[in-house]
């Protein structure tokens, strides 16, 4: 069973020079080959994205812009990460519910995940969750 211990921050690569900074994400930076990407931005003031937990999928979120709070539960604890870096991202273990909020204007969420859509991995609701983490 997989706990919020699980989920840790991770330092992403950054080359700097005059001209700026350049982050990498390849090879071993992150624990999983990635086989999705997906970025969430222009999140209304006081809107919540998230609001559920993956059966198989490890997913690694980066804020590119801005700040958000992750909101991470795994049926007996919990935990709220902000992400506000672009040269580190969260990792969320699988069978870990996660809430985004706090959105800063402008913020952009940048996920990574192990794996393609697929609505079967999804648990959509809490309650359901809950039962699965017993």
């Amino acid at each position: 069973m997989t706990t919020i211990e699980d989920c840790k921050l991770i330092e992403i690569p950054r080359i700097q020079d005059r001209r700026g900074n350049l982050s990498v994400i390849e090879g071993d930076t992150i624990p999983f080959n990635f086989k999705r990407v997906y970025y969430l931005f222009d999140v209304p003031s006081g809107s919540k994205r998230g609001g559920h937990a993956h059966k198989q999928q490890f997913e690694f979120l980066i804020s590119l812009s801005g700040s958000f709070d992750v909101v991470l539960k795994d049926g007996k604890n919990k935990r709220i990460i902000t992400l506000n870096r672009p040269n580190q991202g969260l990792l969320i273990a699988e069978g870990i519910w996660r809430e985004l909020e706090n959105f800063s204007s402008g913020s952009v969420c940048l996920v990574l995940s192990s794996g393609l859509f697929d609505e079967s991995d999804y648990i959509r609701e809490y309650k359901d969750f809950k039962l699965l983490k017993k």
